[in-house]
């Protein structure tokens, strides 16, 4: 029995969610490739560990998320990425990903920790 049978008591098809996923799939894109304001005064860093099943076995991934406060007190997500398993070199791959991004728009990044020693 699936997890939405069991929690919200409905199915839905393998092919219903390729179809859905086709209809999204632009908003999808259009979201990834949105340009990033020039400034975000907070950053949330936060990975989700869940488990998935891949070619028949279960496997442990990390989704890795990375959350904004802009100047306006509004949230926004920059972006998540997957990833195998929670680790430092993955979350220096993803503030490296973060960094071209806002270099693209002419922007620096600043940091708290720019003046210590």
């Amino acid at each position: 029995m699936s997890k939405l049978k069991i929690f919200y008591g409905i199915e839905i098809s393998s092919e219903m969610v390729s179809k859905i996923t086709e209809k999204i799939i632009s908003e999808i894109r259009e979201w990834q490739n949105r340009p990033l304001e020039k400034i975000y005064p907070f950053i949330f860093m936060d990975a989700i560990h869940y488990k998935i099943k891949d070619e028949g076995k279960i496997v442990n991934k990390a989704a890795y998320v990375v959350l904004s406060v802009n100047i306006e007190g509004y949230k926004d997500v920059l972006g998540i990425w997957i990833g195998e398993s929670e680790s430092s070199k993955f979350w220096l791959g993803v503030l490296n990903d973060l960094k071209t991004e806002v270099q693209k728009l002419g922007y620096n990044i600043k940091s708290a920790f720019d003046n210590v020693s």
